[in-house]
């Protein structure tokens, strides 16, 4: 114990290093059930046993909490955080500007439980950076599978130069994330792999907080998509689609993303459809929750965006509930950076507001996570060769959802992370 404290976060590779738990009680995300009395053990930040506590002597005793696997949120944007000043501070903030502050959002977000984030967006390609300043121990964060800029189609949502006037910032193209036609969307899939990103995120309709005219429009046509899905597939990517319209969803699901993020207009032949193909939805209540709120402040967004808030973020917890209701996968996701980093737990409760059972919405944020990630066999329960991440709360979970939003213990990769 004591010669991990001491590495910190400059962990040398080389160096062996151990952990043994005492876990009071501990979660079986896999069955559901909440074990008593279990003997964690991990080396070089792999569990290498999870078994009955037989009063061996332990670094860590957590005999009094309730353990966890390490949680997951499956979509963030840790370079930004949405206020009242992010419309002008677009023409004022440098890359630096934004690599300092999305390493302070990396560590909330991995002391509030969270030891793996997908990142679905980010701008200078900040997370790409971050995730590997993470990796080699020299900023605070959680585990970061990013897509870097996500794809866009003139105008649409995600396209940077929306807002601008004319001649401002010239047309931002492939390389920033912007195609028309079937060419240009290979292109942008291409520079993300050269870019280093783990993923695609493409925004398959308007959004709420672009500066454009419609929330829901379907924004990329099927020669498009199709285009990206193939490329996607040829090296390896995922690709998650964020989409508020009926139509941009359905289009997305036919051409083969593995999620849809939002879903908020999504009805009876899109769950259906999800279910076909076997679809993630990430529904991101919190978000819809926060800019509802915000939509009521005068002068907080400009006009066109406070018109989309008002009517897109009231329904999403709707269609999230029809979505579970109905047997579509549903993994965990807070679109943090919009609401702020740090209560990404604030999402298991309303999720269970919303109809979800409590070890449902945990394994959404664990095993099914860890499964939409392409990760299971690393990720989403603690069990033996998997990543040492644990968490562990005061109070059990699935009697009060809400003590997830109170972390008391994080560990990752068999280190106890410290504020």
């Amino acid at each position: 114990m004591k010669k991990m404290m001491v590495i910190g976060l400059l962990m040398v590779s080389q160096i062996s290093y151990s952990l043994t738990i005492h876990c009071g009680h501990l979660l079986d995300v896999n069955s559901g059930k909440m074990l008593e009395n279990v003997y964690v053990e991990s080396t070089d930040g792999i569990f290498t046993k999870v078994e009955k506590f037989k009063q061996q002597e332990v670094e860590l005793d957590l005999s009094d909490k309730y353990c966890l696997p390490g949680l997951i949120d499956m979509h963030t944007h840790l370079s930004l955080d949405f206020s009242k000043k992010s419309y002008t501070e677009k023409y004022q903030l440098n890359e630096a500007d934004y690599a300092f502050k999305s390493a302070l959002y990396a560590k909330r977000t991995l002391m509030a439980g969270f030891t793996t984030v997908r990142d679905l967006g980010d701008v200078f390609n900040v997370t790409i950076a971050l995730k590997k300043s993470i990796n080699q121990g020299i900023t605070q964060g959680p585990r970061i599978y990013t897509a870097g800029k996500s794809i866009a189609t003139t105008g649409g949502h995600a396209d940077p130069s929306n807002g601008y006037r004319e001649g401002l910032l010239p047309n931002p193209g492939p390389k920033f994330g912007v195609i028309n036609g079937a060419a240009e969307a290979a292109q942008s899939v291409r520079q993300r792999y050269q870019d280093g990103a783990d993923l695609i995120k493409i925004t398959a309709t308007g959004g709420v907080l672009s500066q454009a005219a419609s929330g829901d429009n379907a924004q990329f046509s099927k020669e498009e998509l199709d285009s990206i899905i193939s490329t996607a597939n040829d090296y390896g990517f995922k690709v998650t689609a964020h989409a508020h319209g009926k139509q941009g969803m359905k289009r997305a699901i036919v051409a083969g993303v593995a999620s849809i993020e939002h879903g908020t207009y999504s009805d009876a032949e899109i769950i259906k459809l999800m279910k076909k193909h076997g679809t993630y939805l990430v529904p991101t209540l919190i978000a819809g929750d926060w800019v509802t709120e915000k939509s009521q402040i005068k002068g907080f967004f400009p006009e066109v965006v406070a018109r989309k808030a008002a009517t897109i973020g009231p329904i999403i917890a709707k269609s999230f509930e029809q979505a579970h209701k109905n047997g579509v996968n549903i993994a965990f996701g807070t679109d943090s950076g919009v609401s702020d980093h740090g209560d990404n737990g604030k999402e298991f409760a309303l999720m269970v507001k919303a109809g979800m059972s409590a070890i449902n919405a945990i394994q959404a944020a664990t095993i099914n996570a860890a499964t939409l990630l392409g990760q299971l066999d690393k990720l989403g329960s603690v069990e033996k060769g998997k990543y040492a991440d644990l968490v562990a709360v005061s109070e059990n979970p699935l009697d009060n959802i809400r003590t997830l939003e109170q972390i008391n213990v994080v560990i990752k990769a068999g280190v106890i992370e410290f504020q």
